[in-house]
């Protein structure tokens, strides 16, 4: 891993990019993304050993143990903003530590595959309410309070599919890295 440029390591699909418009299409391809996240992510890991899930993707990162508890910590997040944003007006939502919680030790020595399960109904739920927005719910706010930021739901569609994809790409890369099947 030495030789791979560390941005690359903790970007491998590169920074999210926000689309210039949020069309129909796009909603529904980052969804179908979401949607389809948890299976990638089981078929990634589930057959990996304890030594190669306690290996971290880039030098000084997580673990792919940690990788796949986070998804589930933050997505969970996801869902909960989602739905204080559907019904609240412009709510200020409760940030986290990330870092932090990655330290405890259901992320670094608790199994994958209760969380593995989590996350398969954790997605089923976010893409059934995100198929199930309309117009004006797409564009319902939530604020956030490191950075005094609204984010719209459309907006966090498009992250929340980027960020699966992401971590996925940090599993992958390493796996290929490591020649492991």
């Amino acid at each position: 891993m030495e030789n791979i440029d560390l941005e690359k390591l903790k970007y491998p699909i590169g920074k999210f990019i926000e689309p210039a418009t949020y069309n129909a299409s796009y909603i529904s391809e980052k969804i179908e993304e979401i949607a389809s996240f948890p299976e990638k992510l089981k078929i990634e890991t589930i057959h990996l050993t304890n030594e190669q899930l306690d290996t971290p993707y880039r030098p000084d990162g997580w673990t792919i143990r940690q990788v796949i508890h986070h998804c589930a910590e933050s997505h969970m997040n996801c869902y909960i903003r989602i739905k204080w944003a559907l019904t609240e007006n412009k709510p200020v939502i409760k940030a986290y530590d990330e870092n932090l919680w990655s330290q405890l030790p259901d992320s670094l020595q608790m199994p994958i595959k209760p969380t593995l399960s989590l996350l398969e109904g954790l997605h089923f739920r976010l893409a059934y309410i995100m198929k199930n927005l309309s117009e004006d719910d797409l564009e319902k706010r939530f604020i956030h309070p490191e950075n005094n930021s609204e984010y719209r739901i459309k907006q966090i569609i498009g992250t929340y599919a980027w960020h699966s994809n992401h971590h996925l790409a940090h599993i992958t890369t390493l796996k290929k890295y490591k020649n492991w099947q």
